[in-house]
């Protein structure tokens, strides 16, 4: 931040989208794509006498959730209701959780600054989600709104996180660890421009070294890590700057406008007690036994920030090779394999950060679509190791030809003729006849100018089409041109 006697305190709300095949309180279907209000029914409708039904499946992804991030479970929780008007919300109230959610008191720890921070998650409640408003993209959207209720009783989990978080780079690190954590446990896809993963965030400024939190602002419409990180950066200077001119920060809800690049105010701040919290008269309290949590928690994976710290103790790599590594539970087990198989965890590291995400990133395909297996990497790998062939032949025509066949790249190395040069006596030869081919090189370097011996090098991998062994190239060398010398 421009001004360095402020920081911002940052609190984020998240909103994920589980992944039910129905709705939390009816059968209705939850898939996305359908057309408008057919996914429907007098239950997430609101209509009269229709009577809510709790969705087990999407209570036991309450559960694997809260194991994840170490939260407490509260083995009985209570809905209410949250009564607000507003056109997409069919009965004028949203089933939520309030005074007892289903678990409290969770955190995840992100990098910050080359240390570990833990960041605390105060609270984690099911709701319903309501419907959506359309304003745009119909013939008269400037006159009207349309309505579409088929996510309206979709099943949410409401992530409320601790203020905690001091930076816009601290806030995009604990949102991408928290979608990781939540595509790790298989609950939520985490895509948020579908809007199954929605954040908002809440973000005051105080002078450094004060313990009292600023009057806050709340941004909505952060559907980005990159909106995410502009808006809190923006807001923070914002505030900074009414602060400094003597003026208060007013406690109120922005949107944030991408087009223009700053936030706007959308509503004033609304309190807990506009919601009229009650509890919801048609739900009993939910009550988790402990045999329910112990079967949820015997099917859990290795989560990611203990899979992340493993990696830096098992295999020796740098935090953020581990961090980006284990971003996905797949990439994870790709790695793994390869290391296992090949024994060499870093070379393994090192081509699948480079190489093979690379490739991802250049196709737009996931790693359970690459079409080299983790047996077939880890065997270039050790071909490497081994020096059957030389690193620049791998990646430059043994990696790209085990793309495009899927074959083993022995296979590849026996067809093409790629096998490493490393027989002393035939890179005597090349090398004797390279310096006697380029006279004026070889006086150069006799009369002083060393760095002239790279051209030699460069002529020999020429003539050997990149397959001579390099450290064999260069010790038969400096032999060679020891020997002009005397």
């Amino acid at each position: 931040m421009k001004t360095s006697s402020f920081e911002s305190v940052i609190g984020l709300e998240i909103h994920a989208q589980l992944l039910t095949k129905t709705k939390l309180f009816c059968g209705c279907s939850t898939q996305y794509g359908n057309p408008p209000n057919s996914l429907t029914c007098p239950v997430c409708l609101g209509l009269p006498g229709a009577l809510p039904v709790l969705n087990q499946e999407a209570v036991a992804m309450a559960v694997k959730l809260a194991l994840a991030i170490k939260a407490q479970l509260n083995l009985r929780s209570v809905f209410s209701r949250k009564n607000y008007f507003y056109p997409d919300l069919p009965k004028g109230y949203q089933i939520t959780q309030y005074h007892l959610p289903v678990a409290i008191n969770g955190y995840l720890k992100i990098e910050s600054n080359g240390t570990y921070k833990t960041i605390g998650i105060e609270r984690i409640n099911l709701e319903e989600d309501a419907g959506k408003s359309i304003h745009e993209g119909m013939p008269d959207s400037a006159q009207k709104t349309y309505l579409d209720f088929n996510r309206s009783g979709i099943p949410l989990l409401e992530i409320v996180g601790k203020p905690e978080i001091n930076s816009p780079s601290e806030a995009v690190e604990f949102l991408q660890l928290f979608r990781t954590t939540l595509q790790y446990i298989e609950i939520c896809d985490g895509n948020m421009e579908e809007g199954s993963l929605r954040c908002d965030a809440n973000l005051s400024v105080r002078k450094k070294g004060s313990s009292k939190l600023g009057i806050k602002t709340e941004i909505k419409n952060l559907n980005s890590f990159r909106f995410l990180h502009k808006a809190l950066e923006y807001e923070a200077q914002r505030q900074i700057a009414l602060l400094e001119a003597g003026q208060s920060v007013s406690q109120e809800t922005r949107l944030w406008d991408e087009k223009a690049n700053k936030t706007r105010p959308m509503r004033t701040k609304e309190e807990a007690h506009d919601y009229r919290y009650f509890p919801e008269p048609d739900l009993p309290p939910l009550v988790i036994s402990a045999n329910f949590i112990n079967k949820i928690k015997a099917t859990l994976p290795e989560f990611p920030q203990e899979k992340r710290e493993r990696f830096e103790q098992q295999y020796k790599l740098p935090a953020y090779d581990a961090k980006v590594l284990t971003s996905s539970r797949q990439l994870a087990n790709y790695f793994e394999q390869t290391a296992k198989i090949c024994q060499q965890p870093k070379q393994a590291s090192h081509w699948i950060m480079r190489e093979v995400l690379q490739f991802l990133k250049d196709s737009g395909i996931t790693i359970s679509e690459f079409p080299v297996s983790p047996q077939n990497l880890a065997e270039l790998i050790m071909l490497v190791e081994k020096k059957e062939i030389s690193l620049r032949t791998a990646k430059e025509e043994v990696f790209p030809e085990m793309i495009k066949t899927k074959q083993k790249a022995t296979a590849i190395i026996k067809r093409k003729g790629l096998t490493q040069v490393s027989d002393e006596e035939q890179i005597k030869n090349i090398i004797l006849r390279v310096t006697k081919d380029n006279p004026k090189p070889l006086k150069q370097y006799l009369g002083g100018k060393t760095q002239v011996a790279g051209f030699f090098v460069g002529q020999v991998m020429k003539e050997t089409r990149g397959r001579a062994n390099p450290q064999l190239v260069n010790k038969i060398l400096r032999q060679i041109l020891d020997g002009y010398q005397k």
